[in-house]
This record gives C-alpha cells, sequence and structure tokens, in this order.
C-alpha cells in the first residue's frame, strides 16, 4: 500500500523520550496503514535504535529503523528523505512527539491535497515546569489553499509545524548540511523555490519540548554551537545570492528569504551579545561578522536593522557605547530564550 506520509525521527542518545515519541503515533490499524515511521539512529551509543526496533517489530507496516555513523541533524533528515515512500514528509525529533488525536486528522486531510507544504499549528510544552503553550496561526483559514505569496508576507513557517510534499524534497536534491546544528533554517528554505501553493489545516500535530539543559537552543547551546549558527548564515545568504540571479526568481519568495536572514544576522548578533562585556575577542568576531553581513547584502543588512533596535543603536554609534547596550541586549536575550 503506498504511503500518504513518512514521519521521520532523527535520533541520537533519546532512550529517556523515544517511547513516548513513539507511542504517539500508534493509533487506529486503518489509520497506522497510511503512514510510516522512520526511527534514523544516528550513531547513538544508548538503547535507541533497540527501542525503535521494538515497534519495527511490533507494528512492521509502520516503523522502521535505520542506523547510520553520527553525521548530525541534517544528515538524519537527508537519510529521511533518501528512504522516505510516503507522499508527504514531516520531521519529528526523537525527544518532542506529536498530538494522536491532531495527527490522525492531519492524515487524513492530507488525502485532500496537492500543496507543496502543509502547516499546522503546534504546542510548546516546557519540561522543567510542565507546561504547555498553543503557537496558532489563526490569520489563516482551515482547509484553505493559499498561493505561497500570501503565506509568506505574513508568517514564517518553522519546522514544528511543517509538512513537505516529499516529490520537492527528491526532484530538487534538498540536502541539508550535516555535522552543524541550526539546520531547520535549511529544511524550511531550501524547497522555497519550489513551492506554489500552502495549505493550512487548523491542528496542533507538533509537541515541541523546551528547555532541556542540552539542548542546542539554550543560552549555553548557542555559545557552544555559535560557528554552526554562523555557518548556516552565511550559507543561507549563499542560498539567497543563488536564487535571486536564477530564472526562478520571484518577489515574495526573495523576501521571505530575506526576512529569515535578517532573523539569523540578530541572532547570531543576540549569541555574540551573551558573552561578558569584557571578553574583546568575541566584540571583535561580532564586528567582523556585522560588517561581512553588510558585505553580503546591504538591503538584509537593513532589514536587521529594522527588526532590531539593539542592532540598530550598536550600528548607529559604530560599536562605541558597546557595553551599555550589550548589557540591554544580553537581557532581551535571556528573556526570550527562557
Amino acid at each position: 500500500m503506498d504511503k500518504l506520509l513518512t514521519v521521520v525521527i532523527p535520533s541520537y542518545n533519546v532512550e529517556k523520550f523515544l517511547n513516548q515519541t513513539l507511542d504517539s503515533f500508534i493509533c487506529d490499524e486503518a489509520v497506522m496503514k497510511k503512514f510510516e515511521v522512520i526511527v534514523v539512529d544516528d550513531g547513538s551509543k544508548d538503547n535507541t535504535a533497540k527501542i525503535g526496533k521494538e515497534y519495527a517489530d511490533k507494528y512492521p507496516d509502520t516503523f522502521r529503523v535505520i542506523s547510520k555513523e553520527n553525521g548530525g541533524h541534517g544528515s538524519t533528515i537527508n537519510c529521511g528523505i533518501r528512504n522516505a515512500v510516503g507522499k508527504y514528509f514531516k520531521v519529528v525529533d526523537g525527544d518532542d512527539w506529536v498530538n494522536t488525536a491532531d495527527f490522525v486528522k492531519l492524515v487524513e486531510d492530507l488525502e485532500k491535497t496537492e500543496s507543496e507544504y502543509v502547516f499546522t499549528n503546534y504546542y510548546e510544552y516546557y519540561d522543567d515546569v510542565n507546561r504547555q503553550k498553543a503557537v496558532d496561526f489563526p490569520q489563516f483559514k482551515d482547509g484553505t489553499e493559499y498561493d505561497f505569496a500570501d503565506v509568506a508576507n505574513k508568517v514564517y513557517i518553522p519546522m514544528h509545524a511543517l509538512v513537505i510534499k516529499t516529490s520537492v524534497l527528491k526532484d530538487n536534491n534538498i540536502v541539508i548540511d550535516e555535522k552543524c546544528f541550526y539546520v531547520d533554517v535549511e529544511y524550511v528554505m531550501f524547497p522555497v523555490p519550489f513551492v506554489n501553493k500552502v495549505t493550512f489545516f487548523d491542528l496542533h500535530v507538533y509537541m515541541y519540548r523546551l528547555a532541556l539543559s542540552t539542548q542546542s537552543v539554550s543560552i549555553l547551546g548557542f555559545q557552544k554551537h555559535i560557528n554552526d549558527h554562523l555557518r548556516v548564515t552565511f550559507h543561507m545568504f549563499d542560498f539567497y545570492r543563488d536564487y535571486i540571479s536564477s530564472d526562478k526568481a520571484d518577489s515574495a519568495k526573495a523576501d521571505y528569504m530575506r526576512t529569515c536572514i535578517a532573523d539569523l544576522i540578530i541572532t547570531q548578533s543576540a549569541i555574540y551579545s551573551s558573552y561578558p562585556d569584557s571578553d574583546m575577542e568575541n566584540r571583535k568576531r561580532f564586528m567582523e561578522f556585522d560588517r561581512k553581513a553588510k558585505e553580503l547584502s546591504p538591503e538584509i543588512y537593513e532589514l536587521s536593522s529594522v527588526k532590531s533596535g539593539k542592532l540598530r543603536l550598536l550600528r548607529k554609534y559604530n560599536f562605541k557605547h558597546y557595553r551599555l547596550i550589550q548589557s540591554l541586549s544580553r537581557l532581551h536575550f535571556k528573556m526570550t530564550n527562557k
């Protein structure tokens, strides 16, 4: 039987969470026949692969496990794309899970669309306080298909909300950076040139776990992997430059990319801002990054100033009053990344 959806579970040392993740896909047998779940074990040192195999043995028509050498989050997505047989493709990280009832509805709804992108609401789950918060897209109507431009000028669709038509990924050789953190943005953006239609379903499917001390989105995680974020940011500059010089260039998609890259600049700047004011080497790296960003695209550089008052101040005073402005930036970074 052809599968309607492939769900890829990037998994590295997630034995503590994987049962919850995989249990969330167990539902009515007729529905389970319509999708597959691929656990991509990224060289785990714990029982991740063993747990995945238990589900594959019990539900062989739905679950399978692929074990490989460690290559990072992007490598697991690439592996999933190569092995996917579903019409649509979704990524659910091995320490997250899905809201089963709404996931079942999503599978049913996918039978009604041909859009290249499909997106839904999702939940953020705060692990340390056992609390969840809905992330909604109220500006869109349930079951409605939109032109990409009508979505792009309203919202950035994060990975947790997104389902992509598999043929878009396979036919256009979409490949995500490997051995690198923060590649979610590549997964979302690289298919954009090939997306014409987007459908929204008013469901809360993805349960996105936050506040884990090991997460790369924590302050210490950002600092530890600062070069990875820098790499992705510059890769997105290259991607944008190639796109706008191609015969596929479209103004709405170019605007979408510019906004995304401006946000990456702001985040990269916030990472630099999280270091102590006395770290002069960090300040030099920050100023060099800022100079490079302006050189690569004055337009995107200016957009990042429009979107960030802290950056606008730093640039206005040519990085003078650095300590005062950085203290304000660091406080903002801590508040927005709790």
